[in-house]
């Protein structure tokens, strides 16, 4: 089953990072904009979604949305704007020895 990896842009103007298993981000991001469930997001709407990247398999999600979380909100921005470039440049300012590669491409 497909799964998501999601950035949202809050209300307070943080980033909340998430996945989602299956076909579309509707019903997810409908939960996020509702305050569904109780968590981060429920405190900070409205919800934006900025970024998302489809996976074939979850397990590939969960990685790789946990990537994602330790990044630094420069690092978000470039990757939401879909500058690899930047991206890179992005990661040697945080003094990391290597660079992520961005998701696999669908």
């Amino acid at each position: 089953m497909p799964a998501f990896v999601y950035m949202l842009r809050c209300a307070d103007g943080s980033y909340y990072v998430g996945s989602s298993r299956g076909e579309s981000l509707d019903k997810r991001l409908s939960e996020h904009q509702t305050g569904t469930y109780a968590g981060y997001t429920s405190q900070r709407r409205p919800v934006t979604l900025v970024w998302s990247e489809r996976f074939e398999r979850f397990d590939e999600a969960i990685a790789y949305e946990r990537r994602l979380k330790g990044w630094s909100r420069a690092k978000k921005e470039v990757l939401i704007r879909g500058d690899w470039d930047g991206l890179q440049e992005a990661a040697k300012r945080q003094g990391k020895p290597h660079f992520s590669d961005p998701p696999p491409s669908s």
